[in-house]
């Protein structure tokens, strides 16, 4: 969800160390109305998002790309060497896809890609992400209905956006 929601893995670590952090300290105002879950995805948006607005007012690196901060990563050093080969044509694509998905969600609003991100990358149902963005449904419905039209004009894949009525005579 953090990698997802700051785009880049370096803000995305810091983001959930500050997450978890939040929950550490938090823990006795947890007071059992929602799922634990939902609470700590509660305090760790906010933090992805606190994260956000902190790199707003960080200069970007000269010539630095926004591929270059999603690509990101570790050079694969949690890799397994127990798994058997895998066929490199299908992981490249799945990467490719995963990259050009990852570039997409970097270009969305904060609070479109909070949504989407909440609802199609964890899976929470709408009452989840209306505690976890404290939003009524109506509104964490019409987020991820823009967020995900956005996103599709990105990908380059209009036909997945809803259709947008038009102002013909």
């Amino acid at each position: 969800m953090c990698r997802r929601l700051t785009g880049n893995d370096t803000d995305a670590r810091d983001a959930l160390q500050e997450g978890m952090i939040a929950v550490a300290r938090g823990i006795r105002r947890y007071d059992g109305r929602a799922a634990f879950t939902t609470w700590a995805y509660r305090v760790t948006t906010n933090a992805c998002l606190d994260e956000l607005r902190r790199r707003s007012r960080r200069p970007l690196p000269g010539g630095a790309t926004v591929a270059g901060f999603v690509a990101g990563g570790d050079g694969g050093a949690d890799r397994d060497e127990r798994r058997p080969p895998v066929d490199l044509r299908v992981d490249v694509e799945s990467v490719v896809d995963r990259l050009d998905v990852d570039a997409a969600l970097a270009q969305l609003p904060a609070d479109f890609r909070a949504a989407v991100v909440l609802r199609d990358i964890c899976d929470l149902d709408y009452a989840e992400i209306g505690r976890v963005l404290d939003l009524p449904a109506g509104t964490v419905k019409s987020r991820i209905a823009r967020g995900r039209a956005l996103l599709a004009d990105r990908l380059g894949n209009p036909s997945a956006a809803p259709e947008r009525p038009t102002n013909s005579p």
